[in-house]
C-alpha cells in the first residue's frame, strides 16, 4: 500500500478494516511481513534514533497509534483516515483468525502473561488455533542462544500471524533483525497488547480513548513510569509539527 509523510516518517491511510484486509492479503501471498504502530511517543523516538526510523519506513504497514497525530495530519492537510492503536486491531484480527484458520504466536509478556492471554483469547474466540506462546528472559536480544531459541520455538509453530509485545523500540528491532530468519508469515509489533488480553491491565475507557485521553489513563496508573514519557519528551512535539509541516505539504504534493 502507498504511504503518506506525517511528521517525521510515513503511514499508511487506512482504516481498521483497510488494515485487517492488507494483513489477510499478506498472509495469502506467504509474504515474509511486519506491521508496525506509531504514536506521539514513538515519533519522537524516531527523531533521535535513525534506526527505528529506516525500521518503520520499510514497514509493510505502518498505522497510526493515537489522536493527536490524527489531529496533526488534519493541521498538514493530510488527514489520516482513523487512529489504529494495535491493541484494537489485534482483537479484530484474532477475530478473523478464527473465523479463517489462520495461526497465531504470541511472544513477549512477563512470565504467565501470554499464556493467560492465550486462555483468553481461545475462551473468546472459539476454533482459533494459537501455536504457541513465549516470554523471554531479560536481555534476550542481546543473546544469541537466546535469540535462535526464540526463532526456533516460532520456525517449529509456523504462525500466519506473530504478535511481539515488548514495548518500542524493542520489539520493532527485534522483529526487524529477525523476521526473515524465522517463519512466520506477519510480525505485528503489539506493545501492552498481550497484558490487555491477559487482563492485567486495564485500557482506558473508549470515550477517553476517542478524544485522545489514553495517555492521561496511563499516566494516572503509572504516574511515576510514565512523567519523563508524557511530560517531558513527548511535549516535544510541538517542535516536530513546526519542523515538519512545510516539508511533508511538498511531499505530498
Amino acid at each position: 500500500m502507498e504511504k503518506q509523510p506525517l511528521l517525521n516518517t510515513y503511514v499508511n491511510n487506512v482504516d481498521m478494516e483497510e488494515t485487517v484486509a492488507e494483513i489477510e492479503r499478506l498472509i495469502a501471498e506467504n509474504k515474509k511481513s511486519y506491521v508496525v504502530a506509531v504514536n506521539v511517543d514513538v515519533v519522537m523516538k524516531i527523531e533521535k534514533d535513525p534506526y527505528l526510523k529506516k525500521i518503520t519506513d520499510e514497514a509493510d504497514i505502518v498505522i497510526v497509534d493515537g489522536k493527536p497525530l490524527v489531529w496533526i495530519s488534519k493541521w498538514h492537510k493530510m488527514p489520516i483516515k482513523a487512529k489504529i492503536s494495535g491493541s484494537d486491531m489485534v482483537p479484530v484480527l484474532l477475530e478473523r483468525a478464527a473465523e479463517k484458520g489462520y495461526t497465531v504466536f504470541i511472544v513477549g509478556g512477563m512470565d504467565g502473561v501470554a499464556e493467560k492471554a492465550k486462555e483468553n483469547i481461545e475462551r473468546d474466540n472459539p476454533g482459533i488455533i494459537i501455536k504457541g506462546t513465549y516470554a523471554p528472559p531479560m536481555g534476550f536480544e542481546r543473546n544469541k542462544k537466546e535469540l535462535a531459541h526464540i526463532n526456533k520455538l516460532i520456525s517449529d509453530a509456523a504462525p500466519d500471524i506473530l504478535i511481539a509485545c515488548f514495548g518500542c523500540p524493542k520489539q520493532e528491532k527485534w522483529i526487524y533483525e529477525n523476521y526473515k530468519k524465522y517463519d512466520a508469515k506477519v510480525s505485528i509489533c503489539a506493545g501492552a497488547t498481550v497484558d490487555f488480553l491477559a487482563g492485567t491491565m486495564s485500557r482506558a475507557p473508549r470515550w477517553m480513548s476517542d478524544h485522545g485521553l489514553e495517555w492521561f489513563y496511563r499516566f494516572t496508573k503509572e504516574p511515576k513510569r510514565m512523567f519523563k514519557r508524557y511530560f517531558v519528551d513527548d511535549v516535544k512535539i510541538v517542535g516536530l509539527v513546526a519542523k515538519y509541516g512545510k516539508k511533508n505539504k511538498k511531499k505530498a504534493k
